[in-house]
């Protein structure tokens, strides 16, 4: 049984992290530093994603989640992923990646695209029905 609870269910998926990002991030480096010296972290792109919607920049913050969900999209597939199924919230690496998404869907919100809103809110259920919630996203 997954910790999802699905008998029949992938595994979840549990991504090893960039201790390298992370620590730069964690000691207050510049994130667009750390994305550049480290472009596939989503964390990073997380970082940057974050602080331009905080900024009320929502097209540069559309972007920056973008960027970080295609990174973790790759990570994901590179660690056994295949489109579906849990990406655990509480496995600190995989949030990069979920905070991505939760970005990319505030941001599609905020222009208008509802598809893209509500495609984002379905792969966070997908990920781990707790992350919207976690995300702000509730």
């Amino acid at each position: 049984m997954t910790s999802f609870g699905d008998l029949l269910g992938p595994q979840p998926t549990l991504l090893p992290g960039d201790e390298e990002a992370e620590s730069a991030l964690l000691n207050h480096e510049d994130p667009a530093k750390v994305a550049a010296d480290n472009p596939t972290a989503s964390i990073a792109w997380a970082y940057l994603a974050e602080n331009a919607s905080t900024a009320g920049q929502t097209i540069t913050a559309y972007a920056y989640a973008r960027t970080g969900y295609h990174r973790g999209l790759d990570q994901l597939r590179r660690n056994g992923w295949k489109g579906f199924g849990p990406v655990p919230y509480n496995h600190e690496p995989n949030r990069g990646f979920l905070r991505c998404v939760a970005v990319l869907a505030k941001a599609a919100r905020d222009i208008g695209e509802n598809d893209e809103y509500a495609r984002c809110l379905d792969l966070l259920e997908d990920c781990d029905p707790k992350a919207a919630d976690a995300l702000g996203l509730g």
